[in-house]
């Protein structure tokens, strides 16, 4: 019997054990961390042997093949030591992908993922089709093909889960955009991320598709010096010749050889231009599985947005404040920026990945009044912008930031939480901080 061993007990471990036991193979999960008591009862139910807080190394260097978390880097020790010795190491999504024939349709980008996924799947939701939400969000794609039954799979792709993918293919390969993000993990060499993006191609042939936004300059470059087979559709505001979603006489159109579909762009439900893409993407995606047009004006007219993504909280004494915790890197702070229309205030800060402000620079400078900065250091954030700008605060609490946030805004004014970092110094992670932010902000 094929041993297969997997490291991390989160969403998509706990997953990839239970999809691993229901295929007959003998399993072993282990993990570093404390391993949460939901995913310990979901391994016990189903009598899967499992250790926490320990890598017993003579459990784990007997695998036949090792599904890894995303979350653990390839430098770590045991993997270093695992690929040495000749063993498979490969991500939850690879594996599922074996034991399921749905379509899947998958989504990466530095920026966009998320709301991208989450309308995707809400147009064929809406649709009448039998789909699954996986990956980055949702349940784990390897839990779904264990105990569901779907035919399409809308999943959403960081560069950590493409690294792991060898065999898997995407029938649809969705790419929003690349901007330097998570450098760390990949020695500081751009070349190195991009590539890891573009793996969501791999494997596709001329009866899959690729959908991606034509004036991406890194995706523009990449595309001259790669042979893609799939088919391609690329979206843009500005038409050229090749697009085949596009904005034209204030119209939102998609453009396929099966069909033209077109409606108002105000009716679109996200607003900001980097949600047109989104938009344009998804319906892309959505007339390329023949999603009825009217099926498809529905949802992008009644789609919500997503939780911490420039999400509208409160209006207090005419002073709007915006969730954008999910802003994680200095692109996203950039679009959301670029988004909003009104004098802001600025809340910075956490973890930085070696991040650039640059990209913000000339936003800060036009836009921004005030910049208050909430991380225990603050000292890349003080290098970059002392000297730019009149009001900076630093903080150590969300409270804190809300409140002198509040003190610096006028009536009119909008306070913008995009912090650019990661959360793990003051926060257990995006939504904890998105929700501690909504909650100083009813508190004021």
């Amino acid at each position: 019997m094929k041993r297969i061993v997997i490291l991390g007990g989160g969403e998509s471990g706990a997953g990839a054990a239970v999809l691993a036991k229901k295929e007959g193979f003998e399993v072993f999960l282990s993990d570093l961390s404390e391993i949460k008591p939901q995913y310990k009862e979901l391994l016990d139910k189903y009598e899967i042997l499992w250790e926490e807080k320990q890598h017993s190394e003579e459990k784990i260097l007997n695998a036949d093949e090792i599904i890894k978390s995303p979350g653990i880097p390839d430098k770590a020790p045991l993997i270093k030591k695992l690929k040495a010795q000749g063993t498979p190491v490969i991500s939850e999504i690879e594996f599922a992908g074996r034991y399921t024939n749905a379509k899947m349709i998958c989504i990466t980008g530095s920026n966009g993922k998320t709301t991208t996924t989450t309308l995707v799947y809400h147009i064929l939701k809406n649709a009448g089709l039998k789909v699954g939400l996986a990956g980055n969000i949702g349940n784990s794609l390897a839990l779904q093909v264990a105990t569901e039954s779907y035919d399409y799979y809308v999943i959403e792709l960081s560069s950590f889960q493409l690294d792991g993918m060898t065999e898997f293919k995407a029938d649809i390969a969705i790419l929003l955009n690349i901007t330097p993000d998570h450098l760390d993990r990949y020695d500081y060499n751009f070349q190195n991320y991009v590539d890891s993006k573009f793996k969501i191609t791999q494997n596709q042939t001329d009866k899959d598709a690729f959908i991606f936004w034509e004036n991406d300059p890194v995706i523009k470059a990449e595309l001259k010096k790669r042979n893609i087979n799939s088919a391609l559709y690329p979206f843009a505001v500005e038409r050229t010749e090749k697009s085949k979603a596009f904005i034209e006489q204030e119209k939102f159109v998609i453009k396929t050889l099966k069909s033209l579909f077109e409606m108002p762009a105000s009716d679109l439900a996200l607003k900001g231009m980097h949600n047109t893409y989104n938009s344009m993407a998804a319906g892309l995606a959505a007339s390329i599985v023949n999603v009825k047009k009217e099926n498809i004006r529905q949802s992008l007219q009644d789609f919500q947005g997503v939780e911490h993504r420039l999400e509208y909280v409160a209006t207090v004494r005419n002073v709007i404040f915006i969730n954008d915790s999910k802003a994680t890197n200095v692109n996203s702070c950039w679009y959301a920026l670029q988004s909003i229309k009104t004098p802001v205030v600025l809340i910075l800060g956490g973890t930085d990945k070696g991040n650039d402000y640059t990209e913000i620079e000339e936003l800060v400078s036009n836009k921004v009044k005030g910049l208050i900065f909430l991380g225990v250091d603050n000292s890349p954030l003080h290098t970059f912008f002392d000297g730019k700008n009149k009001n900076i605060i630093d903080v150590k609490s969300m409270e804190d930031a809300v409140k002198e946030a509040y003190k610096l805004a006028s009536p009119g004014d909008t306070v913008l939480l995009s912090p650019c970092c990661a959360s793990f110094d003051l926060f257990k992670n995006y939504e904890d901080r998105g929700c501690q932010f909504k909650a100083c902000v009813r508190n004021l």
